[in-house]
């Protein structure tokens, strides 16, 4: 008997979760696999607009037989209800609502306490840093974790280019100006099946040719080499004075959460077997505060940064480019009025998704996005634009 009463106690506790604190009794969420439930009073209401209370809760068909969606996966959905349902399970009625997301794809009936009357705050699902700025006054237009140092993967060459950049624009050095490729360990970087994309056939290339390389299709071979000639040289001992060069202009910059080992956002564990190290950690980590800064200081200071970021695809000494920054004109989520010209992107199974993003659209100023392990970088980078531009914020 008590081994029956233990299993009974847990069966009770069950059902207790399962229809809310508060007992079996009045207004509780009616159990989706529940038989005999019955739809008692149907009132249409005028459209509403509700967000999700808590993390608890989910949408179901009319009968709640089926779980449609859970709530959890929609934190800043605004939900349009238009109708209000009272269904009875044994003694038990819940008042529900039918209600559907602001595009109609999503839809069904909600538990009236697991929503929450007015419209959903806006935010980011699934970066795990984020920040808008204002590019003219470098003024924080909306943020999320946006002083916590992350791997930033290639992003990282936003430092190096302006470097490069500024070596052309302050010595003799021009964009005609040959750079040293001939390193094996940087030619078989650029053979990867992983980590190259633009290879070295020839032991020399133009500062503008991988300047193109390392900005448009992301060479990690490119910027290290863009790296070295910075620095002076053409081997790894160049690349550790580079990357000296990357912090001293981060801290120059007041970037207090900047940290940079690698001059193309590699990690080290990965560079290693090239022939690359540098003392440090093994990823550059940045915040998504300091990111935007820095590419704040690369388009007023070198504007013409914007003429090669906007580029689609280029052929590069024989080899085509291409950029993976989906928001330009033609491109999956490109938006027209956003005008989105830059700026880089970036992946590692570390950093995950990164992505700068730049745009002026008429009558404001240059916004500068920057999203940091984000999953769905440009969709949350177009939602945070529009947000800004939305709520004028800039």
């Amino acid at each position: 008997m008590k081994v029956m009463g233990q299993h009974r106690l847990l069966y009770l506790m069950g059902i207790a979760v399962t229809f809310g604190i508060g007992g079996l009794i009045g207004h509780q969420p009616i159990n989706a696999n529940a038989a005999g439930y019955q739809v008692v009073k149907t009132t249409k209401v005028k459209s509403t607009a509700y967000h999700r209370a808590s993390s608890k809760g989910a949408i179901f068909n009319l009968h709640h037989t089926k779980k449609l969606h859970a709530l959890k996966k929609f934190p800043y959905t605004t939900w349009y209800a238009t109708k209000k349902v009272t269904l009875k399970h044994g003694k038990t009625k819940s008042t529900y609502y039918k209600v559907k997301n602001s595009t109609n794809n999503v839809k069904g009936y909600v538990w009236h306490r697991y929503l929450k009357k007015g419209k959903a705050p806006f935010g980011l699902k699934y970066a795990k840093a984020a920040v808008a700025m204002d590019a003219k006054t470098g003024k924080i237009l909306w943020h999320k974790n946006m002083n916590t140092p992350r791997a930033i993967a290639s992003v990282s060459k936003l430092m190096t280019l302006y470097l490069v950049n500024q070596k052309v624009a302050n010595t003799s050095a021009t964009w005609k100006s040959k750079v040293t490729t001939s390193y094996s360990g940087l030619k078989s970087l650029g053979r990867s099946a992983v980590y190259g994309n633009f290879k070295f056939t020839k032991n020399h290339y133009t500062v503008k040719q991988l300047y193109e390389a390392a900005l448009i299709d992301s060479s990690n071979s490119a910027a290290i080499a863009l790296g070295q000639w910075v620095a002076g040289g053409s081997t790894p001992k160049y690349n550790r004075k580079f990357v000296k060069l990357m912090n001293k202009q981060a801290k120059s910059w007041k970037l207090g959460k900047a940290t940079f080992v690698t001059a193309n956002g590699m990690e080290q564990n990965a560079l290693r077997g090239y022939g690359y190290s540098t003392p440090g950690g093994n990823a550059n980590r940045v915040s998504a505060k300091d990111v935007a800064l820095i590419a704040k200081h690369l388009i007023a200071d070198h504007p013409s940064v914007l003429t090669y970021a906007k580029i689609g695809s280029l052929k590069v000494a024989g080899q085509r480019c291409y950029n993976y920054n989906n928001l330009l004109p033609g491109r999956k989520y490109y938006q027209s009025s956003l005008k989105v010209d830059g700026l880089k992107t970036g992946f590692t199974d570390l950093a995950g998704y990164c992505f700068v993003g730049t745009g002026k659209k008429s009558g404001h100023n240059r916004i500068i996005t920057v999203v940091l392990h984000d999953a769905n970088e440009f969709t949350e980078t177009r939602s945070l634009m529009n947000h800004v531009y939305k709520n004028n914020l800039i």
